[in-house]
């Protein structure tokens, strides 16, 4: 996985995007409080973008931080797969 510029994708400066050769992409958040569904929403509209730009990309966050259980589920719902990383 190779670490790519966000604003390819419209995303913020600040997010850490990794891509691999293939249509894959990493979404890596690396902090202790928990992720809730407030950050899912953000999560999502960031998957969005990716999506938008790039047809049948598939989606990863890959975090140090809990997940709420809703957040899980909505993520998940959403196509978006979760890895933690600890």
């Amino acid at each position: 996985m190779n670490q790519i510029d966000p604003k390819l994708y419209g995303l913020t400066a600040r997010t850490v995007l990794l891509k691999d050769d293939h249509d894959n992409f990493v979404l890596s958040i690396e902090r202790k409080s928990r992720i809730i569904m407030k950050d899912a929403a953000v999560i999502l509209e960031k998957a969005d973008k990716i999506r938008k730009t790039v047809t049948g990309a598939i989606i990863t966050l890959e975090t140090t931080a809990p997940v709420c259980s809703k957040s899980t589920k909505f993520l998940s719902d959403n196509g978006i797969e979760i890895i933690s990383k600890k």
